[in-house]
């Protein structure tokens, strides 16, 4: 499976971002939890997870970044 784009993530709406960050976030902590009860059968969704989680943080970030900028003339 490879890695999601990041040209996804910008396309994006912001609420369906935020809805994107909690539910990665939600799915890194069942991971982790499988991790520990020894039940994880596929280690490779940790790298997914993470790397998605980073592209959806960073788009969020520009935006936020976007937003406070005076519009330049």
């Amino acid at each position: 499976m490879p890695l999601p784009k990041i040209s996804e993530a910008r396309e994006l709406s912001d609420d369906k971002l935020a809805q994107e960050i909690v539910a990665i976030k939600r799915q890194l902590f069942q991971l982790r939890l499988q991790k520990a009860t020894r039940q994880l059968e596929k280690p490779h969704q940790f790298r997914h997870a993470r790397h998605r989680l980073a592209q959806l943080l960073t788009v969020e970030a520009e935006r936020k970044r976007a937003a406070s900028q005076p519009p330049q003339e």
